[in-house]
């Protein structure tokens, strides 16, 4: 099992990839960095919390390890 800091670490990292890609596609779609900065953020905001519950959760699953 990971530590609770490895989960939130690696969250992170996933998220600030994900903002980064959300905003690219936000501004491709509006044609404002503004409004494709404030929709990455909802979304990175929404995902980084669900992510970091799955992967605690996943994280007390002993199915398919190999111990």
């Amino acid at each position: 099992m990971e530590t609770r800091v490895r989960s939130l670490v690696k969250a992170l990292l996933w998220n600030l990839m994900g903002l980064v890609s959300m905003t690219a596609v936000g501004f491709a779609t509006t044609g404002s960095v503004l409004s494709g900065g404030i929709m990455a953020l909802v979304n990175t905001g929404i995902g980084f919390t669900m992510y970091l519950f799955y992967e605690r959760a996943w994280a007390n699953v002993r199915w398919g390890r190999h111990v």
